[in-house]
């Protein structure tokens, strides 16, 4: 691979380079000539002498200064004239076998236009077939349909979500429901701290209880009513993380002592008090369905891999492969978290439109620049085709960076977060250096210096705006580097790849997000930084040796502080108190409702319906003591 060599015509001398500062290629005595007549001529003062500087350049500017910046700006234009870059295949007579053996069976355009749109036909036939298989199950004998339910799905909502006493989340016990889990659940974690009692829950599966004996059966596993199901399920070994399943969960009632177990690469969160909503699987109701996410992949990867080795248009190959590989994320690896999957579908339609737009844009601009004239169909194949499926397949490799958002607070509390990060940006450093080097090459750098100081400019203008925040999704940052790709070189064919996967895997799972949010829409069910209650130690009665149960006061001053108007408590992470102020609400006793467990408070203002953050959990013992809670929310 290197610049092409240009010759204008069979031995006309070599060109000269800028860069090379000793080149010539005239002899001594054609200089001299030259100068004779150019001493012989009319020239003017101005052909004589080189251009002058500004006068207030020459007086304000240091002459090394001046010097610095033409050899600078000199540099910046590359050699003169350009070389453009163009790759020459390793082994071509391999890398050419495909595009012979197409020309030998097929010699003439129709015969490859038919071939082309059988070849369409059986790749549709194909991935819809499998499709249709992975996307849609029987019925469970006596349960019906299953439910398509996500990775996160739960039964209970934070805080006080489910209303009082949990009554927004009936039945507690008493049903069954028939679901459905698609693969790759394990993984899935909680980004936001969660509370269980007194425990935060952060960058782990949200998965709470397990078996309680030591055989570990699914009998006798249970678990509380706001775990993941599906991470629930492939803890109790119900389904299996690599293809999903189906089943039967039926909710249980009130439970206690929710054991913490290593089971299935999940470590369950454990909770020793009770809680009034649990659920567990019944034995036996493991239905035979799957998700086929690899099986489609093994289609989709067969004919992306036949379609780069067996064509050099790239008028057939970047529309081709953006298609396949855009409707396969948006269907299959990775679909929007949608429990209905015509609605899946008609998300993914209603998102091609779109994205076949930018895509043409970067198909005349990018990909057929790079892609002209290159029979290097192997390299191709492994660099493009390659790069554009990791890129695509975002949820399996570049998502196990545990960078999840780039946001301070999310760098900060995020175990791994920072060292991960200064890798990620050294790296993209080094690459954004091999480019502009090569695009200097090609006698393009200062257009390209033009465009990206545009769009620097333009991000900052955006990070001035007032009371929003810049997220750069990866569809941006793919749409905002690719221009950078456009030359024929192997890492270009390698990052540009890369970045149109990153691009149709944003956009196929989670659309055109803006790139200006709401801190509210950053924040998610993250905390929401308001005011905590400062409470006074509670006054307790033991009720020791009489008829009354054991209870136990909290107490607070009225009248609240400026914006609220209430105050909600938590009892083991169920809203059993919400009073306000107008109705004179100024204490709440609760009498211990299980002997022999602690009890968890925690307490938050309310404005109207809005409740603040609440604090962290204070904790009633089960020897009747208490134990203050601690600073910050929870």
């Amino acid at each position: 691979m290197g610049p092409r060599d240009g010759l204008d015509d069979e031995g006309a001398p070599p060109q000269v380079y800028r860069d090379d500062e000793n080149a010539s290629v005239h002899s001594d005595d054609s200089a001299a000539a030259d100068a004779v007549l150019l001493a012989n001529s009319e020239a003017s003062d101005e052909e004589y002498y080189a251009a002058q500087e500004p006068y207030y350049a020459r007086k304000y500017i240091p002459t090394r200064l001046q010097r610095a910046w033409r050899a600078t700006a000199t540099w910046v234009k590359g050699p003169q004239p350009a070389r453009p870059w163009k790759i020459h295949p390793f082994f071509p007579w391999i890398q050419t076998a495909p595009i012979q053996f197409l020309n030998n069976y097929f010699p003439q355009r129709k015969h490859k236009v038919i071939l082309l749109v059988f070849f369409y036909f059986c790749w549709l036939l194909s991935f819809g077939l499998v499709l249709h298989r992975s996307a849609f199950a029987a019925d469970i004998p006596g349960y019906g349909s299953p439910v398509r339910i996500r990775c996160t799905d739960r039964f209970w909502r934070d805080g006080n979500g489910c209303g009082l006493n949990g009554d927004l989340c009936r039945p507690f016990e008493n049903s069954t429901m028939p679901f459905r889990c698609p693969a790759n659940c394990k993984r899935v974690q909680v980004v936001n701290p969660h509370a269980v009692g007194d425990q935060e829950v952060n960058y782990r599966p949200l998965v709470i209880g397990g078996p309680t004996d030591e055989d570990e059966t699914l009998e006798n596993s249970y678990y509380r009513a706001d775990s993941f199901i599906c991470g629930a399920a492939i803890h109790a070994g119900f389904i299996n993380d690599q293809s999903g399943g189906c089943g039967v969960v039926s909710l249980i009632g009130e439970k206690s002592d929710y054991s913490s177990v290593n089971r299935k690469h999940i470590t369950s969160v454990g909770f020793d008090s009770y809680f009034p909503k649990s659920f567990s699987f019944l034995s036996g109701t493991q239905s035979k369905c799957r998700d086929l996410r690899w099986p489609l992949l093994g289609v989709s990867l067969t004919f992306t891999i036949l379609l780069s080795l067996f064509t050099t248009s790239p008028a057939v190959f970047f529309p081709s492969i953006f298609l396949g590989i855009f409707f396969h994320v948006a269907l299959a690896s990775d679909p929007p978290n949608l429990t209905d999957y015509y609605a899946i579908v008609s998300i993914a339609l209603g998102r091609f439109l779109p994205a076949s737009f930018c895509m043409f844009a970067v198909y005349k601009y990018c990909v057929r620049r790079q892609l002209h004239g290159l029979h290097a169909q192997i390299e191709k194949t492994v660099l493009w085709l390659g790069g554009c499926w990791i890129g695509a397949l975002n949820n399996y490799t570049f998502d196990k960076i545990p960078i999840e958002r780039l946001t301070p607070h999310d760098i900060k509390q995020q175990p791994g977060a920072v060292p991960a990060l200064i890798i990620v940006v050294l790296s993209l450093f080094f690459i954004a250096l091999l480019q502009a080097w090569c695009i200097r090459v090609e006698g393009r750098l200062p257009q390209y210096l033009a465009i990206y100081g545009i769009m620097g400019a333009t991000i900052l203008a955006l990070v001035a705006v007032p009371k929003m925040n810049v997220r750069i999704h990866h569809y941006i940052l793919g749409l905002l580097l690719v221009p950078g790709t456009v030359m024929q070189t192997r890492p270009s064919l390698l990052f540009q790849g890369l970045l149109v996967g990153l691009f149709i895997n944003g956009i196929a799972r989670w659309g055109f997000d803006s790139i200006l949010q709401t801190p509210d829409e950053l924040r998610g069910d993250a905390q929401l930084g308001t005011l905590i209650p400062l409470m006074v130690s509670p006054i307790i009665h033991g009720n020791v040796g009489i008829s009354l149960e054991p209870n136990i006061t909290f107490e607070w001053d009225l009248p609240l502080p400026k914006h609220y108007d209430g105050m909600s408590i938590l009892v083991n992470d169920v809203e059993h108190f919400r009073g306000y102020e107008d109705a004179g609400k100024e204490s709440f006793t609760w009498v211990r409702h299980m002997e022999d467990v602690p009890e968890y408070f925690r307490f938050a203002y309310m404005a109207g319906n809005t409740r603040g953050d609440y604090s962290k959990a204070g904790t009633w013992r089960a020897d009747g003591g208490w134990t203050e809670m601690e600073a910050g929310p929870s």
